[in-house]
This record gives C-alpha cells, sequence and structure tokens, in this order.
C-alpha cells in the first residue's frame, strides 16, 4: 500500500483524535504516543487527543502519558486517526471514528488488510504499527522522546525482536531509534519484563494448573473471574502468561483465556513454528497475527477449549501430512 503523506492529510484540521483498539498493548501505546508527541511538534495550533483505555502503568516512561483521555470526553473531531486496529476494535472511541470529517486507519494486522478509513496505510505482516508510524514521520521532528515511544511499539509486538515478524528492516529502525540515546535496556525491564507480586502469583497459578493434550503440541490454561477477584487483579496483570506457555518444550500452540463475564472468555493464542493462530483466531471472530492472535467466546471452559482445540489440530494434520 502507497504511504501517506501524515502532514498533508491532517493539515486543515483544527482537531485530531488518536486512539487504538480496546485493552491497549504495548504496540498501540508506543504508537498512540508517538503520533501524539509527532503531531504536537508539526501541527502546533491543531488540538489533539489520544482516546486509550487507560494504559498500564509500566509505560509511565512515555512522555505526556498522562495526557491520554480515558474518558473518551473528547469532542467529534475534524481527523480521527485509529493506530493498530480496525474499527470494530475502537471500543468507545468508535462514536468519535464515526463521526470525523476524515478517518485515517494505520495498522498492520493481517485481518485488516485494506483499512477501514478514508485514508488508509495498513501494512499485513509488518512487525508493529509502530514501524508504520515511525515511517510516517518527518524525521526533522523526531526527537528521544517520539523515538522510545516507538521503540515501546516495537518490542512488544516482536517480542524484543524474536518474533518472525522482526525483518532486517525492523532492526535497522531500532538500530536508528538507539541513536536518540534513550535507556532502551531499562524500557526493555520496565515495559516487559518486569512483574509485580500479584502477576507472578497468577502466572504460577496459569502454568501450575496448565494442561497439555495433542500429545503435548498443545497447551491451555484459564484464569476466572474469582481467581482475578482474589487477588484484586486486572486483565493487565494477566500479560505475558500465554507467551510462557508457549515456550514450553514441545508446545506447538498456546491457548490462554480469562473469563470476563458469565461463561464469556478472553482468548490469547500463540504458537511456534506452522500453526496459523490468525485463522484459528477469525473462525470466532477474532484477529492478530500468524503467531499471536485473539478472540472472545462463550460457553463453559470445556467448550471453549473442544471448539479451539478443533481448528487447531486441522492445522497440525495438515502440517503432520506433508
Amino acid at each position: 500500500m502507497e504511504k501517506i503523506n501524515l502532514i498533508e492529510e491532517c493539515k486543515d484540521a483544527k482537531s485530531i483524535v488518536i486512539s487504538g483498539h480496546i485493552r491497549p498493548d504495548g504496540d498501540c501505546i508506543g504508537s498512540c504516543m508517538a503520533m501524539y508527541l509527532y503531531l504536537k511538534k508539526a501541527l502546533a495550533d491543531t488540538r489533539i487527543t489520544v482516546c486509550l483505555e487507560k494504559p498500564a502503568d509500566i509505560f509511565h516512561c512515555i512522555k505526556d502519558i498522562d495526557e491520554v483521555d480515558s474518558g473518551f470526553c473528547a469532542k467529534t473531531p475534524d481527523v480521527f486517526i485509529a493506530l493498530d486496529c480496525e474499527q470494530s476494535r475502537l471500543g468507545e472511541a468508535a462514536a468519535l471514528f464515526d463521526g470525523a470529517k476524515k478517518r485515517i486507519n494505520i495498522d498492520h494486522h493481517v485481518s485488516n488488510e485494506g483499512g477501514c478509513g478514508d485514508v488508509n496505510y495498513v501494512v499485513p505482516g509488518l512487525s508493529s504499527t509502530a514501524e508504520l508510524v515511525y515511517e510516517l514521520i518527518d524525521k526533522s521532528y523526531m526527537d528521544e522522546e517520539i523515538a522510545k515511544a516507538v521503540y515501546i511499539g516495537i518490542i512488544h509486538d516482536t517480542g524484543i525482536f524474536k518474533y518472525s515478524n522482526t525483518s532486517p528492516k525492523t532492526l535497522r529502525i531500532a538500530a536508528d531509534l538507539l541513536e536518540y540515546g534513550f535507556d532502551f535496556p531499562a524500557i526493555i525491564d520496565e515495559t516487559f519484563y518486569e512483574k509485580t507480586y500479584v502477576q507472578n502469583q497468577l502466572l504460577g497459578r496459569a502454568l501450575l494448573e496448565s494442561i497439555v493434550f495433542m500429545d503435548g503440541k498443545c497447551i491451555v490454561s484459564a484464569i476466572n473471574q474469582k481467581i482475578l477477584s482474589f487477588y484484586n487483579a486486572t486483565p493487565g496483570d494477566l500479560d505475558g502468561i500465554v507467551n510462557q506457555l508457549r515456550i514450553i518444550k514441545g508446545v506447538e500452540c498456546a491457548i490462554f483465556m480469562y473469563e470476563t463475564g458469565n461463561l464469556e472468555y478472553k482468548i490469547s493464542l500463540r504458537s511456534s513454528k506452522y500453526v496459523d493462530v490468525s485463522k484459528v483466531a477469525a473462525y470466532f471472530g477474532g484477529g492478530g497475527h500468524v503467531r499471536a492472535a485473539g478472540c472472545n467466546m462463550s460457553g463453559n471452559f470445556h467448550d471453549v477449549v473442544n471448539n479451539i482445540s478443533r481448528q487447531i489440530a486441522r492445522q497440525i494434520k495438515e502440517y503432520d501430512e506433508k
């Protein structure tokens, strides 16, 4: 898809709203904040607002993160920039998207090919939306704080350059970002590795209660609302559990699910080599990437696992028959 001229698209706007998907992750938050910091410099006379669910505390190192509007109180803007998602995942910000005079969609998810805006820059399969944001930034405005936000977005969607979506270009961009001098080891520790006591308790519980099946090629674990309430935990405290399940030796596909309501689950899927979990998630109305995807499902634990495992089993069988 042809690269857009972001400043040209926004030059006449008096107000811009930037937003991303519900339950924003590191790429979503990093992309939104990098875009915000950039446009604040490039379009100094324009009112710019980031509307997102409250970012996790680990992202406190991003400049102006406290300026995020988590009450979605912004007025309908001239331009709405939707990052890292398509329209259906905007949550409360969808109303602002619908009413905007111009809608710009920037994304890298394979489930959003073509985009949902009036203007789109969607490159499916790229490492991260943050990488796309980097491409659109006029480098004369780049500074340490913008570079830091972009870097955070990239490392969170590449697993610190470990996932298969990491390209040589991704690494060259990361090298360019490091030239701005931010403390990247501290950022990796603070936003990626450090866990609270409660988060580690939940991880331990998820590992202890996990179940392997399909001859050890698949693993599943679940956290219900009773457990979340006991630990006074939020969904953000569950970040990283599915990745820890995936790296267990012999596991091709990991399923982590937590209860969001009565018989309702949020599902996270990860794979190692050959299962395309984006296809599994899409089958149930979700989406994501080849190796990392998710969806929402209804039913009891066993029904949900059985339904998901059928889709995974088909791909494993196809692979084994090759």
